[in-house]
């Protein structure tokens, strides 16, 4: 038996036990779909998309196969399945045919009280606390990051980074002046800087040993790189203290000769070295910034279009670098002494920076740098709509996702109201049935539903 279905205008017609080989989905559902028959035209009425009834009319025909119209977006498609309510499983195909990565299960830990204080740390949008400590955790680092950025202005910089004069090495009659050892700057324990750096790296330890020994599992959490970079930032304060605390107690140990100057502007080297770590800290914000992650997840899909750009850059550097060198090679004024020190100008020239420290002097030479600049511009540009596709597919997930989030607490709250509002749709239902059957019995439809519809109907 058939059945006519408008959509928006356009009628589809189809078969009563096509539709019934899904009855928990919209159209399968005697008692869903009734809300949408026209008695007086013998036919369901739907207001939605009509391009998009054609992918699900073939879901029901092909049993179960999912194929999106090419003229309907995949947006628009999506919120037909929902409406239609072909179901999480139809939906999830829907979503790996077109593309979409699916999302892995987060476990979590078996223990209450070790579930609860994971949720705490690790997500923020699962509680009100979590969201405080979220908020907390984010101001302590861009403490954290400005602390480290102001302590670099000359009012702020510690003593012992300047540099300090090498005592003279001869002396007077009795030596004294030889003897004398230099002033010992203050130690940097009671720098306010260092105060600050303190608290940030109590709060930085404290929520990594948390979320350690509440994690599901241990080897996981090891090789997580956002764990990698939290343990990352806090070791250069633990091997500062450690120096600071060495050379206290040793005051004065080797500063007596030359060798010990050198070795301790060798120590101050490894510092500064050791301190430029911290600026890694400013990655801990990804953890709280659905940007960041999204354009880290760009750039991790993107890797292999970051490669042959690199490999691009890399040719056009060789070939332009040599052919500018012997352009200039003749000129007493070229810049290019040699085919690397023409490395630096032809990067500079094809990522079109340009900063005019090395340029060519001569018309070959000029030449090279012209066809150099359009070179890197071409290069440059043929990867990046590949990386800026990335990005959208990524970023409309995140939002789909939230929008997803966002239908199911509508769903969950609709459902805990539905009594009511049955109680309320009854009385229609019935009066609607009753006239749908009068109807079908005194002008004899052969064209509509079948006597199955017939008794659903009733």
């Amino acid at each position: 038996q058939r059945v006519l279905i408008n959509i928006s205008g356009l009628r589809f017609e189809t078969q009563l036990g096509t539709l019934n080989q899904f009855p928990d989905t919209l159209l399968g559902d005697p008692d869903k779909r009734i809300r949408y028959f026209d008695p007086l035209r013998n036919e369901y009425f739907f207001d939605r998309n009509r391009p998009s009834f054609d992918g699900i009319l073939y879901f029901y025909q092909s049993g179960g196969k999912l194929r999106r119209p090419v003229n309907v977006s995949i947006d628009v498609f999506a919120d037909e399945i929902r409406f239609y309510q072909l179901g999480e499983e139809a939906m999830e195909r829907f979503r790996e045919d077109e593309g979409f990565i699916k999302e892995e299960e987060k476990p979590l830990p078996r223990n209450e009280f070790q579930r609860q204080v994971w949720l705490i740390f690790e997500y923020p949008e699962s509680s009100s606390s979590a969201r405080a400590i979220a908020i907390v955790s984010v101001l302590v680092i861009l403490i954290s990051i400005i602390t480290f950025c102001l302590e670099t202005l000359p009012e702020f910089r510690d003593e012992r980074e300047l540099p300090v004069p090498l005592p003279p090495q001869g002396g007077g009659l009795n030596g004294t002046p030889g003897d004398s050892s230099p002033m010992q700057p203050p130690s940097s324990l009671a720098d306010p800087f260092f105060i600050i750096e303190t608290t940030c790296v109590i709060w930085f330890t404290f929520e990594l040993l948390v979320r350690f020994f509440a994690c599901p599992s241990k080897p996981e959490f090891s090789r997580n790189i956002m764990n990698i970079i939290d343990i990352v930032a806090i070791i250069p304060y633990f091997i500062t203290l450690g120096t600071e605390l060495a050379q206290q107690q040793q005051p004065g140990a080797g500063s007596s000769n030359g060798g010990g100057g050198q070795q301790q502007a060798m120590s101050l080297a490894i510092l500064r070295v050791i301190r430029l770590v911290r600026v890694f800290r400013i990655f801990k914000l990804s953890r709280h910034s659905k940007g960041l992650q999204i354009l880290g997840q760009t750039l991790k899909a993107s890797m292999r279009e970051l490669g042959l750009l690199i490999f691009f850059l890399f040719i056009g550097v060789i070939l332009f670098s040599s052919a500018v060198y012997f352009a200039e090679a003749d000129d007493p004024e070229s810049h290019f002494s040699s085919i690397p020190d023409a490395f630096w100008w032809a990067v500079v020239t094809m990522t079109t920076v340009g900063y005019g420290d090395m340029r060519p002097v001569t018309v070959g030479g000029k030449i090279v740098g012209s066809l150099c600049a359009i070179a890197g511009v071409l290069t440059i540009a043929l990867p990046v709509p590949v990386i800026v596709s990335n990005f959208n597919y990524f970023y409309h997930r995140e939002t789909d996702h939230e929008e997803q989030a966002i239908l199911k607490d509508e769903h969950s709250s609709a459902q805990g109201s539905t009594p009511g509002g049955e109680a309320k749709r009854r009385p229609s239902n019935n009066s609607l049935n009753k006239s749908v059957v009068h109807l079908e019995n005194s002008e004899e439809f052969n064209n509509g539903t079948s006597s199955l519809e017939k008794a659903n109907i009733k």
